[in-house]
């Protein structure tokens, strides 16, 4: 009798932990994962600066499904099969220690993602893994009565009793064309995860300058974050642009990414809390010159920046300063307008809202609702995270669901 086969598409994470457990659960079946690209776990191996940030140390699942702007009530009940303990239990079983980062950042003691990436395929080679890369499937046929007929993309063809679609996300609706071929609803797919252009800016000359606690709020909506921001040549970036940018992908894409944004350099600190700054330094420091003696934790760069947009000259002390400059100072410092016009793509982190919609997925087993034995799992589903390792987390727990269900 000839062994059952279960192909997995695409070599990315969510493929290559898909197709380890799929072959744990299925030691009769024959596993073959097939990647496009002439190598595999290309995201893994750039992601985290090239450090691979695995998972986030977010241990209630409730808290953990919070930072999913899409996906996370679909995600939530999955943490409990699987999640970031877990992912840690599983790298820690195959030799792989994970280490927390002050932010919460989990990453491979080695700080290397290679140490992922072998350990990812040492082990499907040890499970029985076949892989076959330069290997892409062009459409997929499901069989009257089960299984499946591949069309690859060299014109061949193969069979399969089981599917797992690990393609990842596309920034094209059209990279998902084969699969809104079977009947499937797809998720118009749009960029998550960008920084801010600012062509007009007036900090861009201060790139490399960051602030620990930003907040920041698109004017005229509801959108707000806080976290560290960086100035960088081209705009702003850093954690609380990424996080606005997740949460806001749908939102800023109606505006074609043109939009005011309004930051509080100081965080959470009032107005009220800043005009007393302004009288304490007339009182106790009336000779001192404000520019050269920066407050609030301002970086002294900037300070000068939000200073001369004061107007307030390289020589001006706190007794001469007039209430018209330190009502702009003030503005300047928790409520800064700038003009937002373009985006730009984080790193090569790439990252889409958008894909299979999730409400043809059943989440027991992530399996199609509409077509029985064809599995979905990771980043080409509608679900996306803010940067911290949740996507990974998100492509773990999905795969694990979907190879522990495959062919049962």
């Amino acid at each position: 009798m000839s062994r059952k086969k279960i192909v997995i598409i695409g070599g990315g994470a969510a493929g290559f932990f898909g197709a380890i457990r799929a072959a744990e659960k299925n030691p009769n079946a024959e596993v073959l994962l097939l990647e496009k690209n002439r190598t595999v776990l290309n995201k893994v191996r750039i992601s985290g600066g090239g450090r691979c940030n695995v998972t986030h140390a977010c241990f209630d699942d409730k808290k953990l499904a919070k930072f999913y702007p899409r996906g996370g009530s679909f995600l939530k009940p999955l943490f409990k099969v699987f999640n970031p303990q877990s992912t840690i239990d599983w790298f820690q079983q195959k030799g792989v220690a994970l280490k927390i980062e002050s932010d919460g950042r989990m990453f491979p003691t080695t700080d290397s993602s290679e140490t992922i990436a072998l350990c990812l395929e040492n082990e499907a080679i040890r499970k029985g893994v076949q892989v076959k890369t330069s290997t892409g499937v062009s459409k997929i046929h499901p069989k009257e009565e089960s299984g499946f007929i591949l069309d690859l993309l060299d014109g061949s063809s193969l069979e399969a009793e089981a599917v797992l679609v690990t393609t990842g996300g596309n920034p094209n609706v059209d990279g998902y064309r084969w699969l809104a071929d079977l009947g499937l609803n797809i998720v118009s797919p749009l960029p998550s995860l960008f920084t801010f252009n600012t062509p007009e800016g007036v900090f861009k000359d201060l790139s490399g300058v960051s602030v620990p606690n930003a907040n920041v709020k698109i004017a005229g909506k509801k959108l707000k974050q806080d976290g560290p921001l960086l100035v960088t040549h081209w705009g702003f970036s850093g954690p609380a642009i990424l996080k606005l940018s997740a949460w806001g992908a749908k939102e800023l894409a109606e505006v074609e990414y043109k939009f005011s944004t309004l930051i509080n350099w100081c965080g959470e600190t009032t107005e009220n809390e800043v005009r007393e700054q302004w009288i304490s330094q007339k009182k106790l420091h009336p000779k001192k010159v404000i520019q050269s003696n920066q407050l609030l934790g301002v970086p002294s760069r900037l300070w000068k920046r939000l200073c001369e947009l004061a107007e307030i000259d390289e020589q001006l002390r706190w007794i001469d300063v007039s209430n018209k400059q330190l009502n702009k100072l003030t503005e300047n410092l928790i409520n800064c307008n700038q003009a937002v016009s373009g985006k730009t793509t984080f790193k090569e982190e790439f990252v889409t809202c958008g894909g299979i919609d999730l409400s043809e997925i059943d989440p027991n087993t992530m399996e199609s609702k509409k077509i029985k034995g064809l599995f979905f799992a990771g980043e080409v589903l509608d679900i996306d995270a803010v940067t911290g390792g949740f996507n990974f987390q998100a492509a773990w727990t999905t795969s694990y669901i979907a190879g522990s269900n495959i062919l049962l």
